[in-house]
């Protein structure tokens, strides 16, 4: 608890004073401390220990989970074989514990489990629906991504001893049948929303699935992956997750996601948790969301210590001893920028072609036109990117393959659905480019005679830019590694475009003799874990639920390689695929490797996977026994000093302010204004009006920013870039100095030395600067002494530090 003291110290204030020498950089003290402590079952006492080593946050382990009261049917003969582990029996007991509780709006109390990739989220979730149907509750909802992990939870029955305990999927049932008994209904998320106008008859998913639960239902709903559900007021599936808890008020509700929890905004679906709504101290989500958004970085470390406290949240990972981490950033070569540098160049022009076809067509509303456009910009150098980075990765992962390993690379998106529509409905000239594109360059205009005049020369600009672009890049990194039957390819695709012997482009399915496309991927991973195979490439389509890592079980147990030449576009989607690799029961951990070419406008990408990742506590905070290397925390622009280095460059670009911060050394400082100027009006940053000639975007978000400087030329980008981070790190080291910068918990409980360093020092200071100084801004400062120390060494460190500066205050914490 006297770590949740110190949050609460109370602070004056005094006016700060500008210090003259820079402060010693205090983030980097981070990256020494442990911010996991390995996990062990607190209160419960049954089970066999879990295979591998476990941990929890530092912040989440201060706090101990409620007492037991709830009493387990589950068979000891389950129990004593390890078929649930003490980490997966403790979950279920805690989940089955709450479940006891009736919120103060007369529904039953939820349970989130935040899991970890490793832990068995999966066993876990199944050993809940095994204690309710041993209750006698013989009927649960299991929801999740893929109507395919309705083989794993068969399989996660199965090995906890329940293959009596029957699993339907509901997209092979039909609209309006309820004549299932009993057992696990298995549904998508996506088939909440599910319409049928068969028959004449309008029917619904979620009317089917509630009339087979019937108004009284108390059975066990699993809502799995359950961050597919955020954004709820704003997506319809949302909706009818929110829908579906209302409607059962008395249902037995579990969250279950290794990211339900990382941002606050994304908990709206989790109602069930009490944190919210009648009788709590929010009266509505938004209520919530704005106290902690408001409260900065550590506010959310205390909710989930809280709802831990509280019995209705657990959250374990595996531990990342021996898992090695470093970022690749790769140089581009000569010919890569030439071809770029053109293409954002045609953009700027395609730009100017569109402002003034919707000029000549007289458009009002253009936000449909703009939103298409800005989209398909920021996929065309988000692929353009990642192709640039395809050399140096074969290259890396040769010498990988030649030491032994084997290799996991991490796409996001394949395009495929782009594709075969290009294909039906192009020469194969166009097909080149809009392919690797991903179709971001077919534009359609409505026909004038004008209009066809500048369509017909812009795509022929583009036609010219296609002879130069690079190929597909799965495609090309297929070919790389020996062809399709080299690689085990993981993605949704059903074909893949190849290039025959005499140059033409075709496309061809993935479907082999007897085999359906949906069991490809499973024979794909098998190859894999075979050995037959040692290089795999998976996409999000396909990584939910595969297991790749050096399994003991299977016969290619050489240590993986995850190279991510796609940052996904969310932490969660990284997670996920992290998670592929590090699994329980491995022999060796993996090596992540992440891609980041020299363009500065790709650190967007790596921008959101820091920001989700750093709020989760997972490899960002520099834990000495997940990483080798640098974090990604330093990519993290979004939050307050991201929005406030973006207005001051831009106001100062645009001559409003005089900045404080420097130009870019490496630029004559009224050619950098002016490019920049330019430059900003060719990706729609600036624009210009009637009344008030150039001015700032309206809602020019760091997020918008970021994406849109892609597409500014190679050496434009690089430079605003500097520019921008220069800004963003003055504005960190001023509230440093002046004592306001957040570190969440981990900055006031993790920083300090150990007493006797302290002490000792204070005997060996040779001048009067040296010494312990203390912040203007705080008025009380705590000194947490963990050891029993002799009182006259409190005292002479006391006297010592007053004779140097303020009265401070000693608190002694633990045996006096």
């Amino acid at each position: 608890l006297a770590k949740l003291y110190m949050k609460t110290l109370p602070k004056t204030e005094t006016p700060a004073e500008e210090e003259e020498d820079a402060e010693e950089e205090e983030a980097e003290e981070l990256g020494h401390v442990d911010t996991y402590a390995e996990y062990k079952p607190s209160k419960s006492t049954i089970g066999i220990s879990h295979p591998d080593i476990v941990v929890e946050t530092n912040t989440l382990s201060s706090v101990p989970p409620p007492d037991i009261t709830y009493t387990l049917s589950i068979p000891e003969a389950t129990i004593n074989s390890g078929m649930l582990s003490a980490l997966q029996l403790e979950a279920v007991i805690y989940a089955c514990q709450q479940h006891e509780v009736i919120l103060q709006n007369n529904q039953r109390a939820g349970f989130l489990i935040g899991d970890g990739a490793g832990v068995g989220k999966g066993r876990t979730v199944a050993g809940i629906i095994l204690e309710n149907y041993l209750k006698g509750r013989k009927k649960s909802l299991w929801f999740s991504i893929s109507n395919d992990l309705k083989f794993d939870a068969e399989r996660d029955l199965k090995d906890i001893n329940a293959p009596y305990i029957p699993v339907h999927a509901l997209n092979k049932i039909k609209y309006g049948d309820t004549a299932t008994s009993e057992g696990v209904l298995f549904a998508t998320y996506s088939a909440l929303i599910g319409e049928s106008q068969a028959g004449g008859q309008h029917r619904t998913r979620i009317k089917q699935i509630l009339d087979w639960c019937k108004p009284d239902f108390d059975g066990v709903i699993i809502f799995d992956e359950c961050h597919k559900a955020k954004n709820a007021t704003s997506t319809k599936m949302g909706k009818a997750v929110l829908d579906l808890q209302n409607k059962l008020p008395r249902a037995r509700v579990v969250y279950a996601s290794a990211t339900g929890a990382s941002e606050p905004k994304n908990m709206i679906y989790m109602s069930r948790l009490g944190i919210w709504g009648e009788g709590t101290p929010f009266r509505t989500f938004e209520d919530f969301l704005h106290a902690i958004e408001k409260r900065g970085v550590g506010a959310m470390e205390i909710v989930a210590m809280d709802m831990k406290v509280s019995g209705m949240y657990i959250a374990r990972q595996l531990s990342f001893a021996g898992v090695s981490f470093r970022i690749e950033e790769i140089a581009l070569d000569d010919d890569f920028k030439v071809v770029y540098n053109k293409a954002a160049k045609l953009w700027a022009e395609a730009l100017q072609v569109f402002m003034r076809a919707a000029d000549e067509l007289g458009l009002v509303s253009r936000k449909s036109l703009w939103g298409q456009f800005w989209s398909s910009h920021q996929r065309f150098f988000k692929y353009l990117c990642i192709a640039a980075k395809v050399r140096c990765l074969v290259e890396l992962a040769q010498k990988e393959l030649q030491a032994g390993k084997s290799l996991v690379i991490g796409l996001q998106s394949t395009g495929e659905s782009r594709t075969r529509e290009v294909l039906d409905e192009n020469d194969e000239f166009t097909v080149v480019i809009i392919l690797w594109s991903n179709g971001t360059c077919c534009f359609v205009l409505v026909s004038t005679a004008r209009i066809e005049e500048m369509k017909q020369s812009l795509l022929t600009k583009i036609a010219e830019l296609g002879k130069e672009l690079p190929l597909n890049t799965l495609d090309e990194l297929i070919d790389k590694f020996g062809g399709p039957e080299k690689v085990s390819e993981m993605t949704g695709r059903k074909g893949r475009v190849v290039r025959r012997a005499d140059g033409t482009v075709c496309y061809e399915s993935r479907a082999e003799q007897g085999l359906t496309i949906d069991h490809i991927n499973i024979k794909e991973k098998d190859r894999f874990m075979g050995g037959e195979k040692l290089v795999a490439i998976i996409s999000e389509a396909a990584s939910s639920g595969i297991s790749l890592q050096a399994d003991k079980r299977v016969k290619n147990q050489r240590r993986r390689v995850h190279m991510t030449l796609e940052l996904p576009w969310s932490a969660d989607r990284a997670i996920q695929q992290f998670g592929r690799t590090h699994r329980s029961n491995q022999v060796t951990a993996p090596e992540y490797i992440f891609l980041i070419s020299e363009l500065a406008g790709e650190r967007r990408f790596a921008s959101i996977v820091a920001k989700r990742l750093e709020s989760l506590g997972a490899l960002t905070h520099g834990d000495r026994r997940a990483t080798e290397s640098r974090d990604l925390s330093k990519y993290n622009f979004e939050n307050k000093y991201g929005t406030k280095a973006l207005d001051k460059i831009t106001k100062a670009i645009l001559g409003y302010i005089e900045n404080k911060v420097p130009l870019p050394k490496t630029t004559p400082g009224d050619s950098f204004i002016v490019d920049m100027k330019l430059g900003l009006m060719d990706v729609g940053i600036f624009c210009r009006e009637p009344r008030f000639g150039i001015n700032t975007e309206k809602d020019c978000t760091i997020t918008k920013f970021l994406n849109r400087i892609l597409g500014l030329e190679v050496h434009k980008q690089n430079y605003l870039f500097q520019y921008f981070t220069d800004n963003f790190d003055y504005l960190i080291e001023k509230d440093k100095k002046e004592g306001k910068y957040d570190m969440g918990i981990l900055g006031t409980v993790d920083r300090g030395m150990p007493w006797d360093e302290a002490y000792n020092r204070s005997l060996n200071l040779s001048s009067p600067e040296e010494g312990f100084y203390l912040s203007l801004k705080v008025k009380t400062v705590c000194f947490l002494v963990q050891e029993v120390q002799p009182c006259h060494l409190v005292r002479k460190l006391h006297n010592r530090i007053n004779g140097l500066l303020h009265p401070i205050t000693l608190l002694l914490c633990g045996p006096r």
